[in-house]
């Protein structure tokens, strides 16, 4: 399952010095870049909507003048070769997955976000796609695919994702940190001091919704989505007073597996200008998630979803200084939800949200989390640019506790590393931190939002 992962002391020492040399061919080569102009365009529409003129006459990628990773290892293999403006940017971007902590061993894996325009409607949104593949020495696989499509003129939208993964699952409890009930299996599983357990299980997951544009911006869709996992392990554990199975018990689920299988109905608004980083624009989606017992759920539940984003691109000249903001909650309405699955931080369709904490330190039947940021560029070419963000959550438990009774927050600030500027692709290090002494640095390739 998606995590935040925690930045180990070695891979900080690697990171720092990766960071050195990048910063030293940024120099080198900012007399060339600074020299040039600060606007940006999205390249791939202004091709679009330039596609009538000679194409000996401009750029293929009008964002030539700025300077990504791509830039950097041409200049450190080739120094002598200046950038083709003619040239079209590949709209895919590598990089490699290797980590390492005592609780994964040695983990070996790449990454690849891929960013294009499908069609000649000028309208029409970049589709954007990921993926991951990695192993680890003390067995963890962890593979997932996951896109964001829009077809010419946007007519349709498929989102979707697939994830197959033998996960190593922290867990905290259920609720926001309050205070515990009355009796020892109310204080156990609210955890109030947030006592930390693990589990290992097999996990598999498909989502998949369409889209179908009923009038511009607006669109309505359905969809279905299986959530399933087996052999669920608490390998620490000496007693049954645990969070996970006190909960598992009261509600009737399996110790060991379950199934969350539902049918998806949505309505979705969107006009942000890139599906990457959006420097300007809306994105709002309300959903309800049915799970259903004759689609193989192992109970039958009802939630509302709700995810809306807003972006302010707060100058002309440099349209990089962008205030953003994100809500994203979840509800149950009616029936019962499996414990792992309750929703928490890192929830989110893109395992993003809730910054400062592991996914799912917080859980509850109802969530919400209020994100805000503030992207800035650091260097004139726009290699390096920075981001400080704050975030807010809450939600409910079953010792008397309701949603907005507690707010837990978290926040920090982060360094940019533009490695696709055709897809607008960062690289993304920050260092955030929240309560109950959560701190560490977060690693990930595109915004959280």
């Amino acid at each position: 399952m998606p995590q935040h992962k925690s930045i180990t002391y070695m891979e900080r020492l690697s990171m720092a010095f990766k960071f050195m040399l990048l910063l030293a061919f940024v120099t080198l080569s900012s007399n060339t870049a600074y020299s040039q102009t600060e606007s940006t365009v999205d390249s791939l529409k202004a091709d679009s909507l330039n596609k009538n003129l000679a194409k000996n006459t401009r750029p293929t990628d009008s964002t030539f003048k700025q300077y990504d990773v791509s830039d950097l290892l041409r200049s450190m293999f080739h120094p002598n070769s200046q950038p083709n403006p003619m040239r079209k940017k590949s709209g895919i971007t590598l990089m490699p997955n290797v980590a390492y902590n005592p609780s994964i061993g040695a983990q070996i894996g790449i990454k690849a976000v891929a960013g294009r325009i499908l069609g000649k409607d000028p309208n029409t949104l970049m589709s954007v796609a990921a993926t991951s593949a990695s192993i680890t020495t003390k067995g963890i696989i962890y593979v997932y695919l996951s896109h964001n499509v829009f077809t010419n003129g946007n007519k349709w939208n498929l989102q979707g994702s697939l994830i197959a993964a033998k996960t190593v699952t922290p867990d905290f409890g259920l609720g926001i940190g309050a205070a515990a009930g009355s009796t020892e299996a109310e204080q156990i599983l609210a955890n109030p001091d947030r006592l930390p357990f693990v589990f290992h299980a097999q996990y598999y997951s498909f989502r998949e919704k369409i889209y179908k544009q009923i009038e511009n911006h607006w669109f309505v869709g359905a969809g279905v989505s299986f959530d399933v996992r087996r052999n669920i392990e608490d390998r620490k554990s000496t007693t049954d007073l645990t969070p996970y199975y006190i909960y598992s018990d009261k509600h009737g689920f399996d110790r060991d597996h379950y199934s969350a299988n539902a049918l998806l109905f949505n309505v979705q608004y969107t006009s942000r200008d890139n599906q990457n980083r959006a420097y300007k624009g809306i994105y709002a989606d309300a959903g309800v998630r049915m799970n259903q017992s004759w689609m193989g759920s192992s109970k039958n539940s009802m939630q509302i979803t709700t995810d809306f984003r807003k972006y302010f691109s707060l100058s002309k000249r440099n349209p990089e200084h962008v205030l953003a903001f994100w809500n994203w909650g979840s509800y149950l309405v009616s029936g019962t939800l499996p414990y792992l699955e309750l929703p928490g931080p890192g929830k989110d369709m893109g395992a993003r949200s809730g910054i400062g904490y592991t996914i799912a330190y917080f859980k509850g039947t109802k969530y919400m989390d209020n994100e805000v940021e503030y992207r800035f560029p650091i260097t004139r070419n726009k290699f390096l640019g920075g981001v400080a963000f704050f975030n807010l959550q809450t939600a409910n438990d079953e010792s008397g506790t309701k949603i907005f009774d507690k707010w837990q927050p978290g926040g920090g600030a982060g360094l940019r590393v533009l490695f696709n500027k055709s897809t607008r692709t960062n690289l993304c290090l920050d260092y955030a931190w929240g309560n109950f002494g959560r701190k560490g640095f977060f690693l990930g390739l595109n915004e959280a939002f």
